[in-house]
């Protein structure tokens, strides 16, 4: 199995024995030449103040991380660009490189189609990968539609939010869940100021905020002990 824990170097090209190589050409060519990828933190940090939308998902500590930008034209309500970084194996560098391509091809995907994009249809455009790398795509998604909710939460629009399926909403005017607060506890945030710094929960709604307090809490036993 071939392992890339960081943004695509150049130099990892001479590092990878191609007899090795069990996945399709359409995963070796996205891994090998990454679209839309920001390769430098400098790239990153300068895209992070022109962009309209920022979504951040999963964690270095527990393997794979990604983080996606988007502009948007509010005119149309379609997304002209999605920059991404990762660190991750190939499987999420493909998969991720992939669905910034499919979701600004063609003009742009509405906001509507690009929710709609489900992480089959990033697998069957890289013509399959391997079943235990699945989630690789599943990140792709989580990360596309964070970025969505940000935007719709920066442009003003939070009656578009998107709420995870099953979760519970704990505060109720920017509509934050409790895996929202699981998720800025595994990305480092171990207190409520860190997590209110990361989510912007209890800035509008303050009689959340015990509740989150004990969801914190809840996090940090569960993962960190």
């Amino acid at each position: 199995m071939i392992e890339v824990k960081g943004t695509v170097h150049p130099d990892v090209k001479a590092k990878v024995d191609a007899k090795s190589w069990f996945y399709t050409d359409e995963v070796r060519d996205h891994f090998f030449n990454p679209k839309n990828i920001l390769k430098t933190e400098k790239e990153a940090s300068d895209y992070d103040a022109v962009s309209d939308g920022v979504g951040e998902v999963g964690s270095p500590a527990c393997g794979d991380m990604m983080k996606i930008w988007i502009k948007v034209d509010s005119d149309s309500d379609k997304i002209k660009e999605c920059k991404w970084q990762t660190f991750g194996c190939a499987s999420a560098i493909a998969s991720t490189s992939i669905m910034s391509e499919m979701v600004i091809e063609n003009s742009g995907m509405t906001i509507d189609q690009a929710l709609a994009l489900k992480p089959h249809d990033i697998v069957e455009r890289l013509h399959g990968l391997p079943a235990r790398k699945f989630h690789c795509s599943v990140l792709g998604d989580k990360a596309l539609q964070a970025a969505i909710n940000n935007y719709f939460f920066k442009s003003d629009q939070k009656d578009r939010m998107i709420i995870s399926k099953g979760a519970e909403i704990v505060d109720k005017i920017l509509k934050i869940t409790d895996k929202d607060i699981e998720e800025a506890v595994l990305e480092g945030a171990h207190d409520f100021e860190a997590v209110q710094k990361k989510t912007k929960v209890g800035v509008q709604d303050k009689t959340c905020i015990p509740r989150v307090k004990e969801l914190i809490e809840f996090y940090k036993d569960k993962y960190y002990g």
